[in-house]
């Protein structure tokens, strides 16, 4: 029954945005496309205790305009499953010329812990829609992982130690401020390649891929990809690194590669 009222719901939004989807912004985006496909390892001290992947696998079409379909997937490794079992899986379908999400999905295994969440989002009406609820946002409202695929598009090139780029994301039916800090320039050696990097800081209030308790900082390729190359978090028992392992399907070049 509630996969029907979903389905029923979404058909509703699609007819809504059919008819009103040409008042949406247009963004330039000259660092990504389909087929990217990005593969990191996790690191807890020394240990390798999982991996991630974030990818592009296709392009398909909702509300009748072309969208990207983003999976992130974070799992522990076998022997570590002993100790604490991770299966996360993120999805979101992105608008490809407005760059804002249709559709969010957040399916969390952590241990004994479970979660399953997910959003359609109208920007003509300025709604998120969960469970048959509509909840205010704004026509520049982000889901986590879309305002990540966002931020890759904006300028850095002028930026100054300090800078703040100001979003919005909609978790758990409400709307989060997002602030990202530009905290500078530096060169980042990874199993995947030295890179120089732009550094970020993403002060993120709820609805992160990690339970933070502290800051999260990311370096990005000072390049029009900014492909993320390293990310460092501090959860609750302690701090995980994650690094860039190997890449493909990257759109633009990596001007930035050592």
């Amino acid at each position: 029954m509630k996969n029907l009222i979903l389905t029923a719901i979404l058909f509703s939004v699609i007819a809504i945005y059919g008819q009103q989807a040409d008042s949406l912004r247009t963004h330039i985006n000259n660092a990504f496309r389909t087929g990217e496909k990005l593969d990191f390892d996790i690191t807890y001290g020394f240990i390798t205790v999982g991996e991630a992947e974030i990818a592009i696998p296709e392009k398909t079409e909702i509300m009748f305009r072309p969208a990207y379909h983003v999976v992130s997937k974070v799992k522990s490794k076998p022997f570590f499953d002993i100790f604490f079992k991770v299966r996360d899986r993120y999805e979101t379908y992105i608008d490809s010329a407005a760059l804002l999400p249709y559709r969010f999905e957040q399916h969390v295994r952590e241990g004994n812990y479970r979660k399953d969440y997910g959003a359609f989002f109208n920007h003509t009406r300025n709604v998120a829609i969960h469970d048959g609820k509509e909840y205010a946002i704004t026509d520049s409202t982000q889901d986590i992982v879309s305002a990540f695929f966002y931020v890759r598009t904006l300028d850095f090139s002028k930026a100054r130690p300090g800078y703040t780029v100001h979003l919005e994301n909609f978790f758990n039916n409400k709307v989060y401020p997002l602030r990202v800090i530009f905290h500078g320039r530096e060169e980042v050696d990874v199993d995947a390649g030295a890179f120089n990097c732009i550094k970020i800081e993403p002060v993120i209030t709820d609805g992160g891929l990690f339970k933070a308790e502290g800051k999260i900082y990311i370096w990005l390729t000072d390049d029009e990809v900014k492909m993320p190359v390293k990310v460092e978090a501090e959860i609750p028992i302690g701090s995980i690194e994650v690094e860039l392992t190997k890449y493909s399907g990257i759109f633009g070049k990596l001007t930035s590669k050592i």
